[in-house]
């Protein structure tokens, strides 16, 4: 099979990702050898993976490299799922910036620094923060500025200060700027008071302003630094970084479990019942689409499969992921997720950051709770949400709540009912094209119904 050039690599001098056999490797190329070695004969990479901060990798056979630059080939550990800054919470973003610095602070030390400060450098392992980019340390150079300090800023400081100064909403910003929120627009949308705060006057606001004052224009050279003016600089932004705060309430869903209308009963029948269809499908990997806190992700994961448990309100997944860091919780991964405007294709020919789409299919979707929303909340057609999720996984759990339910009739209360199709047998019929139904099984002491369904191998003709 041939090496395929995985995209959102391609822009790195020092080497490239690429795919063969179903396998992810990272070229080394030769101008890269001399930071390469010191990274690994300073024992920088041995402490860095030991610590959990940066991901391993075994060295590979060279003759798997891709033309005559090639210096090493490494095989990193495999990302189960690969997920992008505009879909982590204020917590997994605010992790994300603090591994990041303490991994210059360790480089710093032995004579290396981080060329990169992107938060595309950064994913989730076994529920923690690990910098996935081994190509990003170069030597130290004393005099030299930290040159990821720009792209620190924008990726970590500037959205996480929106997000907890102005409105959590705005890590999206990081959806439109694929390399970070620009200083002069976060500056601008934050409130005027935050310039009373000496790190964020400093790192957003008048380094900003400096940007937009000299952008486009020739400098001479950059301002030398000492080594203790980096190491200064580090600590500052680590205080600044940690100091800022979020708290997960007041969002829509944010309470659901405490408010919803299935009794404790029914909620222990039903956990029971997704446990058991769970068990006949034994995935591996399980896509919980609007999992709120994770109450049924956490099902899935304790029987093995590695969970993402996606949610569309932030305070739910900063909750959903402050239980995964205080439990250690390494198969589930929360993430925020609009299910009627998923993760695109982005970067250079749509191509560098994978869709939602393309990062499937999975062995098992569950999607609890969430038809009702997506049919009469958003006006999405049964047989288009039945075709949706057949594009995502192999096998679903999938829950109906018919009208009679208080959650169905809150959401009816101030719009007039154009559903017509929005029954029980208009459900079946919508699914029967895409999904065949292995068993169904009614909720207890609810109205609403709980299917296993298997997805056909072609859609069956309407």
């Amino acid at each position: 099979m041939a090496r395929e050039l995985v995209q959102g690599s391609f822009r790195d001098p020092s080497g490239h990702i690429f795919e063969h056999n179903g396998e992810i490797y990272r070229q080394v190329n030769r101008t890269y050898r001399d930071d390469y070695d010191h990274l690994v004969s300073s024992g920088l990479y041995d402490a860095l993976v030991e610590a959990r901060l940066l991901v391993e990798h075994s060295e590979e056979d060279v003759g798997l490299g891709r033309g005559a630059n090639v210096y090493k080939v490494i095989k990193p550990k495999r990302i189960p799922f690969v997920s992008y800054p505009y879909e982590w919470c204020f917590g997994q973003l605010q992790e994300a910036a603090l591994l990041t610095l303490e991994v210059q602070r360790r480089a710093f030390e032995k004579g290396m620094v981080l060329k990169d400060g992107s938060a595309y450098n950064v994913q989730f392992l076994d529920g923690r923060a690990v910098l996935i980019d081994t190509l990003s340390f170069e030597r130290y150079r004393e005099g030299e500025p930290w040159v990821a300090y720009r792209q620190y800023c924008q990726h970590f400081l500037a959205p996480l200060a929106l997000m907890s100064r102005t409105d959590v909403r705005l890590n999206q910003l990081l959806r439109l700027y694929i390399d970070g929120v620009p200083l002069d627009l976060a500056s601008t949308l934050l409130p005027a008071r935050s310039k009373l705060n000496p790190g964020l006057l400093a790192h957003v606001h008048l380094h900003g302003r400096a940007q937009k004052r000299y952008a486009g224009k020739a400098v001479a050279s950059r301002r030398r630094m000492s080594p203790l003016a980096v190491r200064g600089l580090i600590d500052n932004l680590a205080g600044v970084t940690r100091r800022l705060r979020w708290k997960p309430e007041g969002t829509p869903w944010a309470e659901y479990y405490s408010e919803t209308n299935y009794t404790q009963e029914g909620m222990e029948n039903k956990k029971k019942t997704v446990m058991g269809f769970v068990d006949r499908v034994q995935p591996a990997i399980v896509w919980d689409l609007g999992a709120n806190t994770g109450v049924f992700s956490r099902i899935a994961a304790e029987r093995g499969a590695y969970t993402v448990a996606f949610d569309m309100d932030p305070a739910c997944v900063e909750r959903n992921f402050r239980a995964v860091r205080e439990n250690g919780e390494g198969r589930v991964l929360p993430l925020l997720l609009d299910l009627t405007n998923p993760s695109p294709g982005l970067g250079w020919s749509n191509a560098e950051r994978m869709s939602l789409v393309e990062r499937g299919p999975v062995d098992l979707v569950m999607a609890l709770a969430l038809v009702h929303h997506l049919a009469i909340g958003n006006n999405v057609p049964l047989p288009e949400v039945a075709r949706f999720f057949s594009t995502l996984a192999d096998a679903l759990i999938v829950e109906f709540v018919d009208k009679a339910d208080s959650q169905v009739q809150r959401m009816l209360a101030s719009r007039e009912d154009v559903f017509p199709h929005y029954t029980r047998e208009g459900f079946e019929a919508a699914f029967q094209p895409f999904f065949a139904t292995e068993t169904r099984e009614a909720a207890q002491g609810s109205t609403r119904t709980l299917y296993l369904m298997r997805k056909r191998s072609e859609p069956a003709p309407v």
